[in-house]
């Protein structure tokens, strides 16, 4: 094992302790992003739950962790998985008041714009929102795609949604729950990184109700609306109606 590389990467990686194992944090890396023609520069931390690992059944090791690490990235076929990461901006650990978005994945809307969700809008929004506020954190959460069920299942879901099914009929009638994200490592990362009050950004009860359950300190909560169009109609509609997210200052044309 090359020590210089070692000693590059050691302290970037920290561990955290999970019910299911060990959780490994790579970062703070600095990652300048455009935002609407602005640099802004965030500090980017990516994890990895110790058993995505390829000899991972015994734990990770905490005795040469950084050697260990190294030794399995290239067999674990990480490529083949999905690894959350979050992006930090401002004194996260420190100030008083900070903003963070728990985002679910989204390929369709994220990445091409679609304009089926408000996904990608929200992404933005919410970077847009943290920077705006001076600190905050937007976790982006790899494993959420589709609510839980994974891209190709919400490939075939967005079929039924073409013949009339909403977004909670579809999983349902593909044999999921509504909703089977869970948030337990990123709660993990979250008060590893702070442990001071945060106000969440979202309309989703069911985060707020995980972040409060976790034993984090909500101070508050920010809505988060917009890109309102004939396309997604239904989808909101479906979110307030049958999922339960709140409705104000959601007015659908």
């Amino acid at each position: 094992m090359n020590a210089k590389i070692v000693g590059i990467l050691d302290d970037r990686i920290q561990t955290i302790k999970s019910k299911s194992g060990t959780i490994i944090l790579v970062g703070p890396i600095s990652l300048p992003v455009n935002l609407d023609g602005e640099t802004v520069k965030f500090q980017w931390y990516c994890w990895l739950p110790c058993k995505d690992l390829v000899h991972s059944e015994g734990g990770c090791r905490e005795t040469e962790r950084t050697e260990y690490l190294i030794e399995q990235l290239s067999e674990s076929n990480l490529a083949e998985k999905q690894q959350s990461s979050v992006l930090v901006y401002g004194d996260f650990a420190e100030n008083d008041d900070a903003f963070i978005r728990m985002h679910s994945i989204c390929h369709t809307g994220d990445i091409f714009g679609s304009k089926r969700c408000d996904c990608g809008f929200q992404l933005h929004q919410s970077m847009k929102m943290i920077v705006s506020h001076g600190t905050g954190a937007l976790f982006y959460l790899a494993n959420h795609e589709g609510r839980g069920i994974g891209l190709f299942s919400k490939a075939m879901a967005y079929i039924l949604q073409e013949k009339g099914y909403d977004t909670v009929e579809a999983n349902l009638e593909l044999g999921f729950q509504d909703d089977t994200r869970s948030y337990e490592d990123t709660l993990l990362v979250l008060a590893h990184l702070r442990s001071k009050p945060v106000t969440l950004i979202t309309n989703n009860p069911k985060k707020l109700a995980a972040l409060k359950a976790s034993g984090m300190n909500v101070d508050d909560r920010v809505p988060l609306w917009g890109d309102i169009s004939e396309f997604n109609r239904k989808y909101l509609e479906t979110k307030v109606n049958r999922s339960g997210h709140f409705a104000e200052e959601l007015t659908i044309p």
